[in-house]
């Protein structure tokens, strides 16, 4: 779709068609109109700080846009001298981003990593956000604090009364996740984590459960529980990876024009090894039938979404690009080209 793009961590998808994007150490918010290829910019977000993970990392619109004119993003900022990760909520007027809310923040611990930054509404009408332990394990297991937690608000920031802690937070023990995804089929929430040097996760999650990252963790002994054994009866992972691949965006194929054997399946990638891998589910879709590597990038993949028609998206650190099956190619020829939206 393009290239030469500066950290397109983040993006979803608009009527219009519309592809909106965010840059991570700009802190741009930039807005593409598909069909006339124009790349605009909606919001600058100030005072964001981008090193390592930290940045402008996660954006969603309201499920009503533009009836409901809002834009939310997840940032790292400095706020009053000091660092946050933040959820803002900004209004949409006469196409530009005005009136910005912060709706949640969160503290920043010393390292640069582990922020998390996943943003998506969710097909109750909530919103939900992942913010990884700020390289600190017991953070995870501490429901006091918005760390290693799945978090789940209202469209303004309230909290929901059926949230199962009386809290933001719907899940807990996480270590540091880049992506989820909601299955259409039974609307059953997919997450990603990264494990240490081992074990990287692919989990269903449930509301109000333990996923077991925390203090006691270590890559000794037999996978994965020696990642998943802290608090109160943990989950544990549905797929993982014995080798630490840097897990990062999952979405699923409903209509993505990817074939018969793709249809119905969920789809992960990796910032390591730039492999995006397909996994079948079981006939009950909770748990993981297999999985396999179906293609390979030649850069770190970052992001996944679901696009117009269906089609799916992902994005690296300088481009977002459509997936397309490999006898398309052959018939028609790669329809990137740098430095500009096709």
């Amino acid at each position: 779709m393009a290239t030469g793009l500066a950290q397109p961590v983040g993006f979803t998808f608009g009527p219009g068609p519309t592809l909106w994007y965010v840059e991570k150490a700009t802190g741009e918010v930039r807005v593409v109109d598909l069909p006339a290829g124009r790349d605009r910019l909606f919001y600058r977000v100030p005072h964001v700080e981008a090193a390592g993970e930290r940045g402008l990392l996660g954006v969603a619109l309201h499920p009503d846009y533009p009836a409901r004119p809002f834009v939310y993003v997840y940032a790292t900022r400095r706020v009053g001298g000091e660092l946050r990760n933040q959820l803002l909520r900004i209004r949409e007027e006469d196409g530009v981003g005005t009136r910005r809310r912060v709706l949640l923040s969160s503290p920043v611990g010393s390292a640069t990593n582990h922020n998390g930054g996943r943003i998506l509404f969710g097909p109750d009408g909530m919103l939900y956000l992942v913010i990884g332990d700020g390289a600190d394990p017991s953070n995870a297991q501490d429901l006091a604090d918005p760390r290693g937690k799945v978090l789940r608000i209202a469209p303004d920031g309230a909290v929901p009364s059926d949230n199962p802690t009386g809290t933001a937070v719907y899940a807990y023990g996480l270590r540091n996740s880049f992506g989820f995804a909601f299955d259409p089929r039974t609307e059953r929430l997919w997450l990603t984590d990264n494990g240490p040097a081992c074990n990287d996760e692919l989990n269903r999650i449930r509301a109000g459960r333990n996923y077991g990252w925390g203090p006691s963790a270590t890559c000794e002994g037999r996978a994965p529980r020696n990642t998943n054994r802290d608090g109160p009866d943990p989950v544990l992972p549905e797929l993982y990876l014995p080798d630490a691949v840097g897990i990062t965006g999952v979405a699923f194929c409903e209509g993505c024009g990817l074939g018969r054997r793709s249809e119905g399946r969920l789809f992960f990638s990796a910032v390591t090894d730039g492999l995006l891998r397909r996994v079948a589910l079981d006939e009950r879709r909770a748990a993981v039938r297999a999985s396999r590597v179906v293609y390979r990038h030649d850069r770190g993949i970052i992001s996944i979404e679901v696009g117009p028609r269906g089609r799916l998206y992902f994005s690296d650190m300088s481009g977002i690009y459509r997936l397309v099956r490999s006898d398309a190619v052959a018939r028609t020829g790669p329809r990137m080209q740098a430095g500009r939206w096709r």
